[in-house]
């Protein structure tokens, strides 16, 4: 959503990867700024798009997925960057790997930049039960999820939680959840994004409380915990 000063950067790293195995689909929420115009100027290499009103971020998402044809489907926002090789490393791992029909989730590492392009963290890990139940350690940017055995069967995304919503999915198949993890660098995040803000911190805490991963009181320590930490991060990333 009015997304004109970055939606160009961000689909000039996509269209530039494309093969036949894949289409795009973007999905706007009524952008009242030149950001429409830019899509539109990409002409058929964008397979997909509407323009309308939604009701966030997981929102224009549920009708990216309903709108997909592919068999796994990969979320970008309109300020992420999908760095050299990303869909290569993944067709590759798609057609290759012969147990892949029974995987739910594939991820791999991000970037996490300054509004100058200087590096602040990587982030991700494997999306093990043992640290998910605490906390969302996957990287979900540039990440893949099976159309059949994520969507298909546990459902869209819920649009109650307006930051973490990624998470709860996920964490609707517990231990049951079949990941591969990819120790490769996907995509570049900016600052300034929703995920990193106390709202979030806030939104996994009952996240964890409907899932009913972790005890109550163990609900209470880990988000005093993540409240300490993102404190500790955010007074670092402003000495950056």
């Amino acid at each position: 959503y009015n997304a004109s000063k970055t939606i160009k950067k961000c689909l000039n790293s996509i269209v530039s990867q494309m093969t036949s195995d894949c289409e795009l689909l973007i999905i706007d929420g009524s952008s009242t700024d030149d950001t429409v115009n830019i899509v539109k100027s990409y002409g058929n290499q964008i397979n997909f798009f509407i323009s309308e009103p939604d009701l966030g971020i997981y929102d224009a998402w549920n009708k990216g997925i309903i709108r997909s044809n592919g068999s796994w489907i990969m979320f970008l926002g309109a300020d992420d960057i999908l760095l050299p090789n990303a869909i290569k490393s993944y067709l590759d791992i798609l057609i290759n790997n012969k147990k892949i029909n029974e995987l739910d989730y594939i991820c791999a590492r991000n970037e996490y930049v300054d509004k100058n392009g200087k590096l602040i963290m990587i982030l991700g890990k494997a999306a093990n039960w043992h640290n998910m139940r605490k906390m969302n350690v996957a990287a979900h940017v540039g990440s893949l999820h099976s159309k059949d055995r994520l969507f298909n069967e546990v459902g869209l995304y819920d649009l109650k939680f307006k930051i973490c919503a990624d998470y709860e999915l996920l964490l609707r198949k517990g231990e049951k959840l079949k990941f591969m993890f990819i120790d490769n660098i996907i995509s570049r995040m900016y600052t300034g994004g929703m995920s990193f803000k106390y709202r979030a911190v806030l939104e996994i805490y009952r996240i964890r409380k409907l899932r009913r991963t972790v005890s109550k009181l163990m609900n209470i320590i880990f988000l005093i915990h993540d409240l300490f930490l993102f404190t500790t991060f955010s007074f670092r990333k402003k000495l950056i």
